[in-house]
């Protein structure tokens, strides 16, 4: 059976990029990629986890 996964979209605050991307890593969260956000500004983060 193929794993399925869930995602999360997560905005990025400048300051405190490693705090928030550590408490979804403990979360289960794996980090996928980091783009820019739609305002052309801030930082978007994707992440995925397998579902239960």
């Amino acid at each position: 059976m193929a794993q399925t996964w869930e995602y999360a979209t997560v905005p990025l605050l400048i300051h405190a990029t490693k705090q928030i991307l550590d408490n979804w890593g403990s979360d289960g969260w794996e980090l996928v990629t980091v783009v820019t956000g739609p305002d052309g500004n801030g930082l978007v983060a994707y992440l995925k986890r397998p579902t239960s």
